[in-house]
Protein backbone atom coordinates (compact mmCIF):
# COMPACT_ATOMS: atom_id res chain seq x y z
CA UNK A 1 0.00 0.00 0.00
CA UNK A 2 0.90 3.63 -0.76
CA UNK A 3 1.59 6.15 2.21
CA UNK A 4 -0.86 9.02 2.08
CA UNK A 5 0.32 12.49 3.31
CA UNK A 6 -1.22 14.11 6.62
CA UNK A 7 -3.91 16.70 5.43
CA UNK A 8 -4.50 20.14 6.87
CA UNK A 9 -7.87 20.92 6.84
CA UNK A 10 -11.42 19.48 6.18
CA UNK A 11 -11.14 19.12 2.47
CA UNK A 12 -8.38 16.48 2.89
CA UNK A 13 -5.54 18.52 0.95
CA UNK A 14 -1.59 17.04 1.48
CA UNK A 15 -0.40 19.75 3.78
CA UNK A 16 1.18 23.00 1.34
CA UNK A 17 4.71 22.62 2.27
CA UNK A 18 4.36 19.10 1.65
CA UNK A 19 2.52 19.82 -1.88
CA UNK A 20 4.91 22.81 -2.22
CA UNK A 21 7.76 20.72 -2.58
CA UNK A 22 6.48 17.67 -4.29
CA UNK A 23 6.10 20.94 -7.16
CA UNK A 24 9.81 22.12 -6.28
CA UNK A 25 11.01 18.45 -6.65
CA UNK A 26 8.82 18.15 -10.51
CA UNK A 27 10.34 21.43 -11.16
CA UNK A 28 13.73 20.00 -10.87
CA UNK A 29 12.93 16.81 -13.34
CA UNK A 30 11.61 19.30 -15.57
CA UNK A 31 14.84 20.99 -15.79
CA UNK A 32 16.87 17.88 -16.05
CA UNK A 33 14.39 16.36 -18.38
CA UNK A 34 14.56 19.34 -20.65
CA UNK A 35 18.41 20.08 -20.64
CA UNK A 36 18.78 16.22 -21.82
CA UNK A 37 16.33 16.79 -24.99
CA UNK A 38 17.73 20.21 -25.50
CA UNK A 39 21.15 19.99 -24.52
CA UNK A 40 21.72 18.63 -28.88
CA UNK A 41 19.97 21.90 -30.20
CA UNK A 42 23.41 23.90 -29.14
CA UNK A 43 25.66 20.84 -30.31
CA UNK A 44 24.53 20.24 -34.10
CA UNK A 45 27.68 21.22 -35.70
CA UNK A 46 30.01 19.33 -33.75
CA UNK A 47 27.87 16.30 -33.73
CA UNK A 48 27.60 16.48 -37.95
CA UNK A 49 31.13 16.95 -38.13
CA UNK A 50 32.02 13.75 -36.03
CA UNK A 51 29.54 11.74 -37.40
CA UNK A 52 29.44 13.15 -40.95
CA UNK A 53 25.37 13.52 -40.71
CA UNK A 54 22.77 16.03 -42.44
CA UNK A 55 20.63 18.25 -40.93
CA UNK A 56 17.89 16.13 -41.49
CA UNK A 57 19.46 13.59 -39.83
CA UNK A 58 20.18 15.76 -36.89
CA UNK A 59 16.55 16.82 -36.88
CA UNK A 60 16.04 13.36 -36.51
CA UNK A 61 18.24 13.23 -33.81
CA UNK A 62 16.26 15.79 -32.57
CA UNK A 63 12.98 15.35 -32.83
CA UNK A 64 11.58 12.06 -34.68
CA UNK A 65 13.43 9.88 -31.93
CA UNK A 66 11.23 11.07 -29.31
CA UNK A 67 8.19 11.48 -31.85
CA UNK A 68 8.67 7.35 -32.33
CA UNK A 69 8.82 6.46 -28.56
CA UNK A 70 6.39 8.92 -27.85
CA UNK A 71 3.87 7.14 -30.12
CA UNK A 72 4.52 3.90 -28.50
CA UNK A 73 5.17 4.17 -25.14
CA UNK A 74 3.41 7.84 -24.49
CA UNK A 75 -0.28 6.20 -23.52
CA UNK A 76 0.72 3.40 -21.64
CA UNK A 77 3.08 5.34 -19.76
CA UNK A 78 -0.07 7.80 -19.00
CA UNK A 79 -2.37 4.50 -18.47
CA UNK A 80 0.32 3.75 -15.84
CA UNK A 81 0.17 7.11 -13.63
CA UNK A 82 -3.07 6.03 -13.48
CA UNK A 83 -2.69 2.57 -12.51
CA UNK A 84 -0.02 2.51 -10.25
CA UNK A 85 1.97 4.39 -7.49
CA UNK A 86 2.80 7.70 -9.37
CA UNK A 87 6.38 8.11 -7.95
CA UNK A 88 7.49 5.05 -8.85
CA UNK A 89 6.74 5.39 -12.45
CA UNK A 90 8.39 8.62 -12.43
CA UNK A 91 11.34 7.01 -10.63
CA UNK A 92 11.54 4.82 -13.23
CA UNK A 93 11.45 7.68 -16.04
CA UNK A 94 14.52 9.40 -14.73
CA UNK A 95 16.62 6.20 -14.17
CA UNK A 96 16.24 5.69 -17.74
CA UNK A 97 16.31 9.08 -19.17
CA UNK A 98 19.84 9.62 -17.10
CA UNK A 99 21.40 6.29 -18.36
CA UNK A 100 19.99 7.07 -22.13
CA UNK A 101 21.93 10.30 -21.49
CA UNK A 102 25.06 8.54 -20.87
CA UNK A 103 24.55 6.52 -23.76
CA UNK A 104 24.41 9.18 -26.40
CA UNK A 105 27.72 10.38 -25.48
CA UNK A 106 29.95 7.09 -26.38
CA UNK A 107 27.58 6.57 -29.43
CA UNK A 108 29.77 5.81 -32.28
CA UNK A 109 27.45 6.35 -35.02
CA UNK A 110 23.80 7.69 -36.05
CA UNK A 111 21.81 4.43 -35.63
CA UNK A 112 23.77 4.39 -31.99
CA UNK A 113 23.07 8.11 -31.13
CA UNK A 114 19.23 7.35 -32.56
CA UNK A 115 18.61 4.77 -30.23
CA UNK A 116 20.02 6.12 -27.47
CA UNK A 117 18.00 8.97 -28.46
CA UNK A 118 14.66 7.23 -28.27
CA UNK A 119 15.83 5.79 -24.75
CA UNK A 120 15.80 9.43 -23.47
CA UNK A 121 12.11 9.80 -25.16
CA UNK A 122 11.18 6.38 -23.41
CA UNK A 123 12.22 8.03 -19.64
CA UNK A 124 11.47 11.17 -20.40
CA UNK A 125 7.44 10.57 -21.08
CA UNK A 126 6.67 8.99 -17.59
CA UNK A 127 7.27 12.41 -16.59
CA UNK A 128 4.40 15.22 -17.23
CA UNK A 129 1.18 12.56 -16.97
CA UNK A 130 2.72 10.94 -13.63
CA UNK A 131 3.57 14.37 -12.40
CA UNK A 132 1.15 16.48 -13.37
CA UNK A 133 -1.49 13.91 -12.19
CA UNK A 134 0.38 13.96 -8.63
CA UNK A 135 -0.01 17.96 -8.87
CA UNK A 136 -3.83 17.71 -9.61
CA UNK A 137 -4.28 15.86 -6.34
CA UNK A 138 -1.44 17.34 -3.90
CA UNK A 139 -3.34 21.04 -4.56
CA UNK A 140 -7.12 22.25 -4.61
CA UNK A 141 -7.87 23.84 -8.26
CA UNK A 142 -7.40 27.63 -7.33
CA UNK A 143 -3.55 26.54 -6.50
CA UNK A 144 -2.89 24.34 -9.50
CA UNK A 145 -2.61 26.86 -12.30
CA UNK A 146 0.19 28.35 -10.63
CA UNK A 147 1.83 25.06 -9.65
CA UNK A 148 1.14 23.41 -13.45
CA UNK A 149 2.91 27.20 -14.36
CA UNK A 150 5.69 26.00 -12.40
CA UNK A 151 5.90 22.50 -13.68
CA UNK A 152 6.66 23.97 -17.16
CA UNK A 153 8.76 26.48 -16.04
CA UNK A 154 11.11 23.85 -15.26
CA UNK A 155 10.60 22.61 -18.84
CA UNK A 156 11.65 26.57 -20.30
CA UNK A 157 14.07 26.70 -17.86
CA UNK A 158 15.81 23.18 -18.73
CA UNK A 159 15.80 24.48 -22.24
CA UNK A 160 17.59 27.97 -21.62
CA UNK A 161 19.95 25.67 -19.38
CA UNK A 162 21.06 23.16 -22.15
CA UNK A 163 21.69 26.47 -24.26
CA UNK A 164 23.15 29.23 -21.82
CA UNK A 165 24.93 27.40 -19.35
CA UNK A 166 25.52 23.96 -21.89
CA UNK A 167 27.16 26.60 -24.53
CA UNK A 168 29.74 27.55 -21.33
CA UNK A 169 30.31 23.94 -20.40
CA UNK A 170 31.50 22.78 -23.83
CA UNK A 171 33.68 25.44 -24.59
CA UNK A 172 35.39 24.97 -21.25
CA UNK A 173 35.93 21.25 -21.92
CA UNK A 174 37.59 22.63 -24.90
CA UNK A 175 39.89 24.18 -23.14
CA UNK A 176 40.72 21.45 -20.75
CA UNK A 177 37.91 21.16 -17.86
CA UNK A 178 37.68 17.34 -18.28
CA UNK A 179 41.47 16.57 -19.25
CA UNK A 180 42.50 14.89 -16.06
CA UNK A 181 39.60 12.99 -15.62
CA UNK A 182 39.09 9.24 -16.14
CA UNK A 183 36.16 8.35 -19.12
CA UNK A 184 35.97 11.71 -19.95
CA UNK A 185 39.11 13.17 -21.27
CA UNK A 186 39.45 10.69 -24.40
CA UNK A 187 36.06 12.21 -25.16
CA UNK A 188 35.17 15.01 -27.60
CA UNK A 189 33.95 18.43 -26.35
CA UNK A 190 30.20 17.33 -27.22
CA UNK A 191 30.28 13.99 -25.68
CA UNK A 192 31.81 14.91 -22.06
CA UNK A 193 29.12 17.35 -21.97
CA UNK A 194 26.21 14.52 -22.77
CA UNK A 195 28.28 12.55 -20.32
CA UNK A 196 28.02 15.22 -17.67
CA UNK A 197 24.69 16.19 -18.24
CA UNK A 198 23.71 12.29 -17.23
CA UNK A 199 24.94 12.68 -13.12
CA UNK A 200 22.31 14.96 -11.89
CA UNK A 201 19.81 12.39 -12.35
CA UNK A 202 21.30 10.42 -9.24
CA UNK A 203 20.39 13.48 -7.01
CA UNK A 204 16.98 14.02 -8.76
CA UNK A 205 16.16 10.10 -7.94
CA UNK A 206 16.54 10.51 -4.42
CA UNK A 207 14.89 13.84 -3.67
CA UNK A 208 12.11 11.91 -5.55
CA UNK A 209 12.02 9.57 -2.47
CA UNK A 210 11.24 12.17 -0.16
CA UNK A 211 7.52 12.06 -1.73
CA UNK A 212 4.66 10.39 -0.73
CA UNK A 213 1.93 9.40 -2.96
CA UNK A 214 -1.10 11.74 -2.63
CA UNK A 215 -4.28 9.68 -2.63
CA UNK A 216 -6.43 10.28 -5.93
CA UNK A 217 -9.41 12.47 -5.70
CA UNK A 218 -12.56 12.33 -8.03
CA UNK A 219 -13.83 15.57 -9.84
CA UNK A 220 -17.65 16.82 -8.18
CA UNK A 221 -20.62 14.26 -9.38
CA UNK A 222 -17.75 11.28 -9.46
CA UNK A 223 -18.23 8.81 -7.05
CA UNK A 224 -15.03 7.09 -7.37
CA UNK A 225 -11.28 8.45 -8.05
CA UNK A 226 -10.06 4.48 -9.31
CA UNK A 227 -8.93 3.78 -12.37
CA UNK A 228 -11.37 2.81 -14.82
CA UNK A 229 -11.15 -0.19 -17.90
CA UNK A 230 -9.08 1.38 -20.88
CA UNK A 231 -12.36 1.21 -22.86
CA UNK A 232 -13.93 3.52 -20.35
CA UNK A 233 -11.32 6.18 -20.11
CA UNK A 234 -11.54 6.08 -24.33
CA UNK A 235 -15.40 6.57 -24.03
CA UNK A 236 -15.04 9.21 -21.48
CA UNK A 237 -12.35 11.56 -23.98
CA UNK A 238 -14.37 10.62 -26.88
CA UNK A 239 -17.53 12.03 -25.09
CA UNK A 240 -15.64 15.65 -24.64
CA UNK A 241 -13.71 15.53 -28.34
CA UNK A 242 -14.95 18.65 -28.99
CA UNK A 243 -13.72 20.61 -26.70
CA UNK A 244 -10.35 18.25 -25.95
CA UNK A 245 -9.54 17.23 -29.72
CA UNK A 246 -9.03 21.28 -31.06
CA UNK A 247 -7.40 21.87 -27.65
CA UNK A 248 -4.61 19.31 -28.06
CA UNK A 249 -4.37 20.00 -31.59
CA UNK A 250 -3.56 24.42 -30.61
CA UNK A 251 -1.03 23.05 -28.26
CA UNK A 252 0.92 20.44 -30.69
CA UNK A 253 0.75 23.18 -33.43
CA UNK A 254 1.59 26.15 -31.02
CA UNK A 255 4.78 23.48 -29.78
CA UNK A 256 5.44 22.45 -33.73
CA UNK A 257 6.09 26.48 -33.88
CA UNK A 258 8.44 26.56 -30.99
CA UNK A 259 10.65 23.61 -32.61
CA UNK A 260 10.65 24.62 -36.11
CA UNK A 261 12.62 27.99 -34.69
CA UNK A 262 14.37 27.36 -30.98
CA UNK A 263 15.80 24.03 -32.49
CA UNK A 264 17.45 25.69 -35.12
CA UNK A 265 17.50 29.16 -34.00
CA UNK A 266 21.16 28.30 -32.74
CA UNK A 267 22.14 27.07 -36.14
CA UNK A 268 20.99 30.49 -37.92
CA UNK A 269 23.01 32.32 -35.11
CA UNK A 270 25.74 30.31 -35.77
CA UNK A 271 26.00 30.06 -39.43
CA UNK A 272 24.59 33.72 -40.41
CA UNK A 273 26.30 35.49 -37.50
CA UNK A 274 29.12 33.49 -37.02
CA UNK A 275 28.55 33.18 -33.13
CA UNK A 276 30.17 30.49 -31.34
CA UNK A 277 28.53 28.67 -28.50
CA UNK A 278 29.19 30.57 -25.59
CA UNK A 279 28.09 33.93 -27.42
CA UNK A 280 24.64 32.03 -28.52
CA UNK A 281 24.59 30.48 -25.01
CA UNK A 282 24.28 33.84 -23.50
CA UNK A 283 22.32 35.95 -25.68
CA UNK A 284 19.98 32.99 -26.93
CA UNK A 285 19.57 31.59 -23.74
CA UNK A 286 19.15 34.30 -21.37
CA UNK A 287 16.27 35.59 -23.76
CA UNK A 288 14.33 32.19 -23.15
CA UNK A 289 14.72 31.58 -20.27
CA UNK A 290 13.35 34.85 -19.26
CA UNK A 291 10.56 35.40 -22.04
CA UNK A 292 9.46 32.32 -21.49
CA UNK A 293 9.63 32.24 -17.85
CA UNK A 294 7.09 35.23 -17.61
CA UNK A 295 4.61 33.34 -20.50
CA UNK A 296 4.32 30.07 -17.95
CA UNK A 297 4.42 31.53 -14.59
CA UNK A 298 1.81 34.68 -15.59
CA UNK A 299 -0.38 32.06 -17.40
CA UNK A 300 -0.73 29.89 -14.46
CA UNK A 301 -1.34 32.85 -12.60
CA UNK A 302 -3.96 33.54 -15.04
CA UNK A 303 -5.49 30.35 -15.10
CA UNK A 304 -5.69 30.21 -11.35
CA UNK A 305 -8.31 33.52 -11.60
CA UNK A 306 -10.21 32.25 -14.19
CA UNK A 307 -10.43 29.16 -12.28
CA UNK A 308 -11.71 31.08 -9.11
CA UNK A 309 -14.14 32.60 -10.90
CA UNK A 310 -15.90 29.58 -12.10
CA UNK A 311 -14.52 30.53 -15.60
CA UNK A 312 -12.70 26.93 -16.69
CA UNK A 313 -14.50 27.00 -19.89
CA UNK A 314 -12.70 30.51 -20.88
CA UNK A 315 -8.89 29.11 -20.40
CA UNK A 316 -8.68 27.49 -24.30
CA UNK A 317 -10.15 31.11 -25.54
CA UNK A 318 -7.42 32.83 -23.15
CA UNK A 319 -5.10 30.99 -25.13
CA UNK A 320 -6.33 31.94 -28.37
CA UNK A 321 -5.27 35.47 -27.93
CA UNK A 322 -1.71 34.49 -26.73
CA UNK A 323 -1.20 32.57 -29.63
CA UNK A 324 -2.97 35.58 -31.87
CA UNK A 325 -0.11 37.86 -30.13
CA UNK A 326 2.81 35.09 -30.84
CA UNK A 327 2.73 35.80 -34.56
CA UNK A 328 4.59 38.51 -34.90
CA UNK A 329 7.60 36.98 -33.35
CA UNK A 330 7.10 34.09 -36.07
CA UNK A 331 8.99 36.26 -38.48
CA UNK A 332 12.36 36.13 -36.23
CA UNK A 333 14.06 34.01 -38.82
CA UNK A 334 14.06 37.06 -41.18
CA UNK A 335 15.76 39.09 -38.77
CA UNK A 336 18.49 41.14 -40.09
CA UNK A 337 20.80 40.81 -37.15
CA UNK A 338 21.15 38.49 -34.31
CA UNK A 339 19.90 40.64 -31.49
CA UNK A 340 16.52 41.08 -33.74
CA UNK A 341 16.11 37.63 -34.59
CA UNK A 342 16.52 36.56 -30.76
CA UNK A 343 13.92 39.62 -29.67
CA UNK A 344 11.51 37.81 -32.37
CA UNK A 345 11.76 34.44 -31.02
CA UNK A 346 11.76 35.18 -27.17
CA UNK A 347 8.44 37.23 -28.06
CA UNK A 348 6.84 34.29 -29.79
CA UNK A 349 8.49 31.85 -26.64
CA UNK A 350 6.67 34.49 -24.19
CA UNK A 351 3.33 33.85 -25.85
CA UNK A 352 3.30 30.38 -26.74
CA UNK A 353 4.67 29.12 -23.19
CA UNK A 354 1.41 31.70 -21.58
CA UNK A 355 -1.30 29.57 -23.90
CA UNK A 356 0.46 26.55 -23.08
CA UNK A 357 0.10 27.19 -19.51
CA UNK A 358 -3.28 28.17 -19.61
CA UNK A 359 -4.92 25.39 -21.66
CA UNK A 360 -2.54 22.92 -20.22
CA UNK A 361 -4.16 23.49 -16.73
CA UNK A 362 -7.17 23.07 -17.57
CA UNK A 363 -6.91 19.15 -18.12
CA UNK A 364 -6.95 18.28 -14.49
CA UNK A 365 -9.80 20.23 -14.26
CA UNK A 366 -11.88 18.61 -17.48
CA UNK A 367 -10.75 15.58 -16.81
CA UNK A 368 -11.78 12.78 -14.09
CA UNK A 369 -9.00 11.60 -11.83
CA UNK A 370 -9.47 8.07 -13.47
CA UNK A 371 -8.15 9.46 -16.65
CA UNK A 372 -6.30 11.75 -16.04
CA UNK A 373 -2.56 10.50 -16.82
CA UNK A 374 -4.46 9.40 -19.93
CA UNK A 375 -5.74 13.14 -20.69
CA UNK A 376 -2.29 14.41 -20.35
CA UNK A 377 -0.21 12.01 -22.01
CA UNK A 378 -2.68 12.75 -24.90
CA UNK A 379 -1.44 16.39 -24.83
CA UNK A 380 1.79 15.23 -24.56
CA UNK A 381 1.85 12.56 -27.29
CA UNK A 382 0.32 15.29 -29.37
CA UNK A 383 3.18 17.98 -28.60
CA UNK A 384 5.97 15.42 -29.44
CA UNK A 385 4.64 13.66 -32.41
CA UNK A 386 3.42 16.40 -34.47
CA UNK A 387 5.08 19.48 -32.39
CA UNK A 388 8.49 18.50 -31.35
CA UNK A 389 9.19 15.77 -34.31
CA UNK A 390 7.51 17.31 -36.93
CA UNK A 391 8.55 21.04 -36.32
CA UNK A 392 11.81 20.01 -35.76
CA UNK A 393 12.06 18.26 -39.49
CA UNK A 394 9.89 20.71 -41.17
CA UNK A 395 12.51 23.31 -41.07
CA UNK A 396 15.38 21.57 -42.53
CA UNK A 397 12.52 19.74 -44.97
CA UNK A 398 11.31 23.10 -46.04
CA UNK A 399 15.13 24.32 -46.59
CA UNK A 400 16.33 21.44 -48.44
CA UNK A 401 13.52 21.26 -50.67
CA UNK A 402 13.29 25.24 -51.71
CA UNK A 403 16.61 26.92 -50.88
CA UNK A 404 18.66 23.95 -50.53
CA UNK A 405 21.58 26.46 -48.75
CA UNK A 406 22.29 26.19 -45.08
CA UNK A 407 21.84 30.40 -44.55
CA UNK A 408 18.56 29.88 -45.77
CA UNK A 409 17.64 28.32 -42.35
CA UNK A 410 15.74 31.37 -41.42
CA UNK A 411 13.41 31.65 -44.39
CA UNK A 412 12.61 28.03 -43.80
CA UNK A 413 11.80 28.82 -40.01
CA UNK A 414 9.38 31.43 -40.47
CA UNK A 415 7.62 29.34 -43.55
CA UNK A 416 6.80 26.83 -41.12
CA UNK A 417 6.18 28.66 -38.19
CA UNK A 418 3.75 31.53 -39.71
CA UNK A 419 0.84 28.68 -40.51
CA UNK A 420 1.02 26.39 -37.46
CA UNK A 421 0.51 29.51 -35.34
CA UNK A 422 -2.05 30.71 -37.51
CA UNK A 423 -3.96 27.29 -37.31
CA UNK A 424 -3.21 26.92 -33.46
CA UNK A 425 -5.32 30.10 -32.85
CA UNK A 426 -8.13 28.69 -34.66
CA UNK A 427 -8.04 25.21 -33.05
CA UNK A 428 -8.29 27.19 -29.69
CA UNK A 429 -10.90 29.47 -30.53
CA UNK A 430 -12.97 26.11 -31.90
CA UNK A 431 -12.29 24.65 -28.55
CA UNK A 432 -13.40 27.66 -26.55
CA UNK A 433 -16.88 27.77 -28.20
CA UNK A 434 -17.09 24.07 -27.70
CA UNK A 435 -16.23 24.38 -24.19
CA UNK A 436 -18.72 27.61 -23.53
CA UNK A 437 -21.62 25.04 -25.30
CA UNK A 438 -21.06 22.76 -23.12
CA UNK A 439 -21.50 24.35 -19.50
CA UNK A 440 -21.75 24.08 -16.86
CA UNK A 441 -19.94 20.64 -17.28
CA UNK A 442 -16.70 22.68 -17.92
CA UNK A 443 -17.42 24.88 -15.15
CA UNK A 444 -17.29 21.94 -12.51
CA UNK A 445 -14.39 22.54 -9.63
CA UNK A 446 -12.88 19.38 -8.36
CA UNK A 447 -14.14 18.33 -5.07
Amino acid sequence: MTTTLPIHDAGGWPRPAMAWWAVAVFFGAAVLSYTDRQILTLLIDPVRAELAISDTQVSLLQGLAFALIYSVAGLPLGRAADLFARRGVIIAGVATWSLATLACAYARSFEALFVARVFVGIGEACLAPAAMSMIGDYLPPQRRGTAFGLFMLGMIVGGGIAILFGGALFEAIEQGLVAGVPLLRDLSAWRAVLALLALPGVLLVLCLFTLREPPRRPLAGDTVARALPLGAVFDDLLRHRRVLLPLYLGLALMTFGDAAMGNWLPALLARKFAMGAGAIGQLYGGAVIASASIGVFGGGMLADRLVARGLVASRAQVSMWAALLALPGAFAGLGGSAYLVVFGYAWWALMSSAAAAIALGALPDLAPAHMRGVAIALASFGNIMLGTGGGTLATPFVNDRLFADPLQIGVAMTLVTVPAGAAALVFFWRSARAAHAAIPIFQHKAA
